[in-house]
């Protein structure tokens, strides 16, 4: 059970974290946030044998756990003779406070949706915008669990309304679509109990629409794990690191700009690739149904982040903006 109960937690984490625009209307910040990344263990197996141990603490991340919303349990879950993890389907809508785009100090709420499943030991999942596919099948029972699969992303930051005048003179920014690869692993049973879980992943995005025609790597580290029957938490950090079209597409201000703008030109963010953002995360979810691997899940994350160096030295960020960034959000999952 608590196998079961920890991998459900974690991707309510990873829901909630995500970041930057966890919800579909934040695509644009998705993996600037922690993810909650897969939870390896499988519970089925110790559901079948029928144990029913305490869980103790917790853990997740940027992208960890796809399974950990996993159904309850059904008479033909408990087939000696099933080789993958169970199937399952989550839902999920929420609020995200977040900043008006990656470097603002306006603020804004924005709706939030989420989907995960898993079929036959493929899974899959939603994040804002992005959706993504493990190739990697999970065998029921496994402790350490590797993943690997495309994943592709809507990068919509500057594109609607900025609440700051001058960035928004600058002029809307285009919606692009970034095609990559996730990889990672995640191993069950590490430190505090059999159930706690730690994970590693790497996110690798390149722009195939022309916007800002660079790319993005994201590596992330999270912990995590549940503490009771009901009750989930997890931390995560992460960093990005950005090519030279990301910023020069995104924190550079040509001369144009600067006249419309009032902001003084710049062109630093876009002279060479950099990391541009670290991020820490904390996320827990509570089952209302008594049981996080079903029914109603409240759940609820905050995020810091701190945009470094040459983007944290752009106009839209030092001048107008703050490199601190701060990500909440809550909301409720159902899964079956």
């Amino acid at each position: 059970m608590p196998t079961s109960l920890s991998r459900l937690a974690c991707r309510f984490y990873f829901w909630v974290l995500c970041a930057a625009g966890a919800f579909a209307a934040a695509p644009a910040q998705a993996e600037d946030a922690a993810l909650p990344y897969d939870l390896a263990g499988d519970a089925d197996a110790m559901l079948a044998s029928g144990e029913d141990k305490p869980a103790r603490y917790a853990q997740d991340s940027n992208d960890i756990d796809e399974n950990i919303l996993l159904p309850a349990a059904r008479p033909q879950d408990d087939d000696p003779e099933r080789k993958w993890s169970r199937d399952y389907i989550a839902l999920g809508v929420g609020v995200i406070n977040s900043p008006s785009y990656n470097g603002s100090d306006e603020r804004r709420f924005l709706p939030g949706f989420y989907l995960r499943g898993r079929l036959s030991g493929y899974s899959f999942s939603t994040r804002g915008t992005n959706f993504q596919v493990d190739l990697i099948r999970q065998r029921r029972g496994q402790k350490t669990d590797f993943k690997f699969g495309p994943i592709i992303n809507l990068r919509s930051d500057r594109t609607g309304n900025v609440k700051d005048a001058q960035v928004e003179a600058l002029g809307d920014r285009k919606l692009a679509v970034e095609l990559g690869i996730s990889a990672g692993v995640t191993h069950t049973g590490v430190i505090t109990s059999d159930y706690d879980q730690i994970g590693f992943r790497v996110v690798g995005l390149k722009d195939i629409s022309g916007k800002h025609g660079s790319w993005i790597v994201s590596p992330t580290v999270d912990y995590g794990g549940p503490v009771s029957k009901r009750a989930y938490l997890g931390v995560s950090a992460s960093v990005n690191v950005y090519g030279k079209g990301f910023g020069h597409y995104y924190y550079d201000i040509d001369p144009l700009g600067s006249a419309a703008s009032g902001l003084p030109v710049y062109t630093g963010a876009g002279q060479k690739a950099t990391a541009g953002k670290y991020t820490i995360g904390v996320a827990g979810a509570y089952a209302l149904s008594g049981d996080l691997r079903k029914g109603f899940v409240l759940v609820g994350g905050a995020q810091y982040g701190r945009i470094m160096g040459r983007y944290a030295d752009s106009p839209i960020v030092k001048d107008v903006g703050d490199a601190d960034q701060w990500l909440f959000g809550g909301g409720i999952a159902y899964q079956f």
